[in-house]
């Protein structure tokens, strides 16, 4: 535990990263586990991750992300997109996945299934997009601590233009939108803000045990 929390202070939101360097694939598959692996509302985990290498495309980001270096200089490009709207296919799809994860019986899990149709599908277009959208910002909480235990830098951002990312990823049309960027790499030894004091409220503001 006391090595998790010296990788938490140790991360930072890397401003400028070392284009020479890639992360592994063997800690790419890391990360992407542990982002699989992230708590969601009753695991339905909507939304789909895109993790991009490809310079060209990299490129694309940068100009569609106000130029930020970030996008072409780290190693791999996660744009996180949240489902905008669904229906009953959310959770039709989790079902049939969890019992043939979990060797059940076809139906049996059809109680489940409805109390979750109940409390989601008839919701209003922008209270399910609300929703998706915390649950995608729960999972990149998960790939920046993941990062810090592998001593891979990152740096979440929501500096872009949404729309263009969305025709860049060909996201038009499939009910998916960009909300959040996690560039991931590792540091240039000339970045700056590696060497600030790490600057969080302290507990007692944070905090009210009753």
């Amino acid at each position: 535990m006391n090595n998790y929390i010296e990788d938490l202070k140790w991360r930072y939101a890397t401003k400028k990263f070392d284009a020479t360097k890639e992360v592994s694939p063997e800690e790419l598959e890391n990360l992407k586990e542990a982002v699989q692996l992230s708590a969601s509302s009753y695991g339905l985990q909507p939304y789909k991750i895109f993790i991009v290498k490809d310079s060209k495309v990299k490129a694309q980001l940068k100009e569609a992300g106000y130029n930020q270096s970030q996008f072409t200089d780290a190693s791999e490009i996660f744009v996180f997109a949240h489902q905008t709207d669904f229906g009953p296919e959310l959770v039709d799809s989790y079902i049939a996945h969890a019992e043939r994860i979990q060797d059940a019986e076809k139906g049996s899990m059809d109680d489940y299934a409805n109390m979750m149709k109940g409390s989601l599908v008839s919701l209003p277009q922008e209270a399910k997009a609300g929703w998706t959208a915390r649950q995608t910002y729960i999972a990149i909480g998960n790939l920046l601590s993941a990062a810090a235990t592998y001593k891979i830098d990152a740096c979440p951002m929501e500096g872009f233009d949404a729309e263009k990312f969305d025709e860049i990823l060909n996201l038009k049309g499939t009910n998916l939108h960009a909300i959040a960027v996690v560039a991931i790499g590792y540091r240039s030894e000339d970045d700056k803000y590696q060497h600030g004091k790490k600057v969080r409220r302290p507990q007692s503001e944070l905090f009210k045990t009753i």
